[in-house]
């Protein structure tokens, strides 16, 4: 096993997409057929590089150029440029997933554009200016994704499919930001609106293991967790568009993330002392759940007394 927990497959190329995209989308592609998970691998191999650059130490205007940079290898893959024996494996497989599927590969300078936000380390005031990096960050990824999934032939709404995509992006990426508070602190970013922090009296940051001083934290966490699950629900509505397969990863991964959302509004200060995370038993059983098709049976249900 390699230290990203993919199992290494005796071809460089294949195994450098699978570290790369590993943490991305960390459960749902092994369950999937192996031409469907390869073109998965591919897009989240290229976000990872991506993630990669905004990540690291070089200077700002050192990640600038490079992220800007892989805006000039989109532009290849869309003009047909990249050859096979091109000496960049991330590139070849994008393109050559991008010659399979309708993936929307605007998504892509989305993400570079979220990335970018990063560098320059923008900070947002209200929950509109948040769902604007959110939806560049990850709602792009469920973008991304659906053109792999498809929907169903016959699926009702299935013009809604990337919307849907996209809030379930969300969804995931609040639950990130209130998992990783105290870990975005110590790096100097906050992303949670600072009109939110200023109505629970957390406008002064998280710089230690407690809340700051005459904050209402735990009211803050559980106004937040309120929004996450009203995006999980409103997400979950592209499940019944999918085929068995590709909805069931859906649901056990934005499951795993709706049990982490579960442990943060039981205890939302351990989110002060360290990442919050869930045991690998709890993970199996939420995994196994969304996998036997559970939660979509449910989502579908919930979307026929809408329409009632």
């Amino acid at each position: 096993m390699t230290e990203s927990g993919t199992a290494r497959t005796g071809d460089p190329e294949r195994d450098t997409l699978d570290k790369a995209a590993a943490e991305n989308f960390p459960v749902a592609p092994f369950f999937l057929p192996r031409a469907w998970r390869d073109d998965l691998m591919a897009l989240y191999g290229f976000a990872r590089l991506v993630d990669d650059i905004g990540d690291g130490a070089l200077a700002a205007e050192v990640k600038t150029a490079r992220l800007e940079e892989t805006r000039s290898l989109l532009a290849r893959i869309r003009a047909g440029t990249v050859d096979e024996d091109d000496t960049d494996p991330v590139v070849v497989a994008l393109a050559h997933t991008a010659s399979r599927f309708p993936v929307p590969l605007d998504a892509l300078d989305e993400l570079i554009d979220g990335v970018l936000m990063d560098v320059r380390g923008e900070t947002y005031e209200t929950w509109d200016d948040l769902k604007v990096y959110c939806r560049c960050v990850a709602g792009a990824i469920g973008r991304l994704s659906l053109g792999v999934f498809g929907t169903e032939p016959a699926a009702r709404g299935a013009e809604r499919a990337p919307e849907y995509a996209d809030t379930l992006g969300l969804a995931l990426q609040l639950t990130n930001i209130l998992r990783d508070v105290r870990e975005d602190a110590q790096g100097g970013r906050t992303y949670l609106p600072g009109d939110d922090l200023a109505k629970f009296g957390c406008s002064a940051g998280f710089a230690g293991q407690l809340p700051p001083a005459d904050s209402d934290f735990a009211g803050l966490v559980h106004f937040e967790v309120r929004r996450a699950r009203a995006l999980f629900a409103e997400g979950y509505r592209l499940l019944p568009m999918l085929d068995r397969r590709s909805g069931a990863c859906v649901a056990a991964m934005a499951g795993i993330y709706r049990r982490l959302l579960d442990r943060i509004e039981r205890e939302p200060e351990a989110v002060l002392r360290g990442r919050v995370s869930l045991p690998g038993r709890e993970k199996a059983y939420v995994a196994v759940r969304g996998l036997s098709g559970l939660d979509t049976r449910h989502a579908s249900r919930r979307t026929v007394r809408r329409r009632v």
